[in-house]
């Protein structure tokens, strides 16, 4: 396999992951609150000839000196756009979407592997109930929502009506006359690109956290106590997911022809060998 060969062949596999990226945003254009990703390449190792030892010739070549050789392309990042998705009202009490970038609820989520806190801006809410006279706040995969103090949040007795205020507060309407109040537990991502997608529209903090090195407090913030003001939440509303179908499609288009040449210099390639082997 020649030069031509490798480079191409490299290059169409770090396609196809930058094609299933714009696949996984397309298909999920309509979930809500799902925040699109964005492929972004880098050059592989390359080879270096210095084949003009006289730097002093070369005074009129724009481009540096020497050649260069590749061997492709790479996938250097695939990151999270955090972009303000468009508010749809639903007038559904239990609904409730940001209208501020990077703020995520929190709830958790339990496996066969444990429990582990995630992330959602998905804030589709429901009851499930625990007995008689007690109900839990869940997600709509069952979830539980969690609050400041990260505490499942239960409701005893029967309820009216719900509110959540502006601030991120649930305020339950009993029909007693009294109210259950309870704050939503709420963080504000600073650093996206550390968090992984872990399913059902959750994202999570990476297993290697001590081999990163990075404190935690530097990817989020937990909005509580008099951070509290900053949080900034809808009633009766979700937000939509902020892929653009013209964009992926237009980028697909892209990926497309990029993947036609990278394999037509395949075939060109093979095609040069096939005749250098037939010179008698």
């Amino acid at each position: 396999m020649n030069r031509t060969m490798i480079t191409a062949t490299n290059t169409l596999s770090q396609l196809q992951k930058q094609m299933d990226i714009v696949s996984n945003n397309m298909a999920n254009i309509d979930t809500t609150g799902y925040k699109r990703r964005e492929a972004s390449f880098t050059d592989l190792l390359f080879q270096q000839f210095n084949n003009q030892h006289n730097a002093n010739a070369e005074g009129n070549r724009l481009t540096p000196n020497g050649i260069r050789q590749g061997v492709g392309a790479k996938l250097a990042q695939s990151k999270i756009v955090m972009s303000q998705g468009s508010i749809k009202n639903t007038d559904r009490a239990l609904d409730a979407a940001f209208t501020k970038e990077g703020q995520y609820f929190r709830v958790l989520e339990q496996s066969e592997n444990g429990s582990a806190i995630r992330y959602t801006r998905d804030g589709a809410f429901y009851l499930t109930p625990l007995s008689d006279t007690e109900t839990m706040l869940v997600t709509g995969n069952g979830y539980p929502v969690l609050d400041e103090n990260n505490n499942p949040i239960t409701i005893n007795g029967q309820v009216n009506d719900y509110e959540i205020t502006t601030n991120g507060r649930l305020i339950a309407k009993m029909e007693n006359g009294g109210t259950s109040e309870f704050n939503l537990g709420v963080v504000q991502v600073n650093k996206p690109q550390f968090l992984e997608q872990k399913g059902g529209n959750l994202l999570g903090l990476p297993e290697n956290m001590a081999e990163l090195n990075v404190p935690v407090n530097e990817i989020l913030t937990e909005l509580n106590g008099p951070m509290r003001n900053q949080v900034s939440i809808q009633q009766r509303a979700l937000e939509q997911s902020n892929v653009d179908m013209s964009r992926e499609m237009t980028d697909l288009i892209n990926l497309q022809r990029a993947y036609q040449f990278q394999s037509r210099s395949v075939s060109i390639a093979d095609q040069m060998m096939g005749l250098v082997n037939g010179i008698r």
